[in-house]
C-alpha cells in the first residue's frame, strides 16, 4: 500500500494533511487542483485510507483491516463518486451518491469520505447540491473534489474549501524515480523527466509507452536525415507526421529539444548537459554542419509551426515548411 512517503514531492500538501489527521483539525472539503496524472488519486487514496486507519499514527499502516480494505478497493466509508456522461457530473449523480447518502452515519470508520475526480465536470446545478451540504456538513463527513482547474468551481463552493495546489516535481528527481522505481534505461528517463513538465503521471507515460516512443522514432528519422532527403522523401515523412496529429506538440517539443543539444554542443562541447546523450555521434555531426545562425533559424521555424498550427493553419502545409527549413539550413554552414 502506497503511503505519505512514498509520494513524490507535494511535501506541502502531506504535510497539510498529516497535520490534519494528528491535530484532528480535518477539514470537510478538499480541492485537490492539479494537471492531469499529476497524482491527485494517489494523494486523495493515501488521505483517505490515513484518516480511517485504525493504527492512528497520520498514515496509513497497511495492516490494519481498514488498510487492506482500502488497497482492495473495497472499504464501505470511502466513496468514488462516477458518472454516466463522460462531460458532467449531474445534480442526480450529486443526489443519489452524496447527499442521499452522507446523512447516513459511517459503517465501520470514524469519517465517511468522498472522492469527486474530475470535479471541473460538476455542472452548476450540482455543485449548489453540493454546496447545501459542505455548508452544514455532519461531524464525520469529508468530500475531496480532484480538478484540473479550479476555476470551474462556484465562488461560493471555493469558499467553503481547502485549496491545495500540486505542484511541478523535479526534473531530476522524475528521472530518478523512473529509473529506480521503474527501472527505465537512463537516457530514456531523462527523455521522459523532461517532456512532462514536472507531472510524474506523464512522465510515467512517456517511458513506457508504445505511441510515444513510436512518435519519437518518427522524428528522431527527420532530425537523422534531413540533410540528404529528396524532396518525395521530406513530403512522405510530413504524411508519416500527420500519424501523430494528436500529439503533434509533443513531436515538435522534441525536435526543439534535439536542436538545442545540436547547439549547446556546437557552443560549449557539454556532453553531460545533452537531453539526447545516446546520440553523441550524430548530434557532433550535426553540429559541424550547421552555423550559429542557421539552428537559430530552425529553432524559431519550430516556435512559428507551433503557432501555426494553434491557428488552425494547414497541417501538411505547415510541416512540408518546417521540413524544408530544416533540409535546407542543415545543407548550409
Amino acid at each position: 500500500m502506497i503511503s505519505f512517503e512514498q509520494i513524490l514531492g507535494q511535501e506541502h500538501i502531506v504535510k497539510h494533511f498529516r497535520n490534519a489527521i494528528e491535530t484532528g483539525k480535518t477539514a470537510h472539503a478538499y480541492i485537490l487542483n492539479g494537471e492531469d496524472g499529476s497524482g491527485k488519486r494517489t494523494l486523495a487514496g493515501v488521505f483517505a485510507a490515513a484518516l480511517q486507519c485504525e493504527a492512528d499514527q497520520g498514515r496509513p499502516c497497511g495492516v490494519c483491516h481498514s488498510c487492506k480494505q482500502c488497497e482492495s478497493g473495497s472499504q464501505p466509508d470511502i466513496h468514488w463518486i462516477t458518472h454516466e456522461k463522460p462531460n458532467t457530473i449531474s445534480v442526480d449523480d450529486v443526489r443519489e451518491q452524496l447527499n442521499g447518502d452522507i446523512v447516513i452515519r459511517p459503517y465501520s470508520s470514524p469519517y465517511k469520505i468522498y472522492i469527486i475526480d474530475e470535479a471541473e465536470k460538476l455542472n452548476a446545478a450540482a455543485q449548489n447540491a453540493i454546496l447545501k451540504t459542505i455548508e452544514e456538513p455532519p461531524a464525520y463527513a469529508v468530500i475531496l473534489f480532484l480538478t484540473n482547474n479550479a476555476a470551474a468551481f462556484l465562488p461560493t463552493v471555493m469558499s467553503r474549501c481547502v485549496l491545495l495546489n500540486i505542484r511541478p516535481v523535479g526534473e531530476q528527481q522524475i528521472q530518478e524515480y523512473l529509473m529506480k522505481e521503474k527501472q527505465i534505461p537512463d537516457y530514456q528517463a531523462k527523455i521522459a523527466a523532461r517532456f512532462s513538465g514536472g507531472n510524474v503521471g506523464k512522465a510515467v507515460w512517456y517511458a513506457v509507452s508504445e505511441q510515444f516512443e513510436a512518435l519519437k522514432s518518427s522524428a528522431l528519422h527527420i532530425l537523422r536525415h534531413a540533410k540528404e532527403m529528396s524532396i518525395e522523401q521530406l513530403v512522405a515523412s510530413v504524411e508519416d507526421a500527420g500519424n501523430y496529429k494528436a500529439d503533434i506538440y509533443d513531436y515538435l517539443n522534441l525536435m526543439t529539444m534535439w536542436y538545442r543539444d545540436v547547439l549547446l554542443f556546437k557552443a560549449v562541447r557539454d556532453v553531460d548537459g545533452l537531453l539526447f546523450g545516446e546520440e553523441l555521434r550524430e548530434i557532433r555531426r550535426q553540429a559541424s554542419l550547421c552555423g550559429f545562425d542557421g539552428l537559430q533559424e530552425i529553432l524559431e521555424a519550430l516556435d512559428k509551426a507551433k503557432v501555426r498550427l494553434r491557428a488552425n493553419v494547414n497541417f501538411e502545409l505547415t510541416m512540408q515548411l518546417l521540413f524544408m527549413t530544416i533540409h535546407e539550413k542543415m545543407r548550409n554552414k
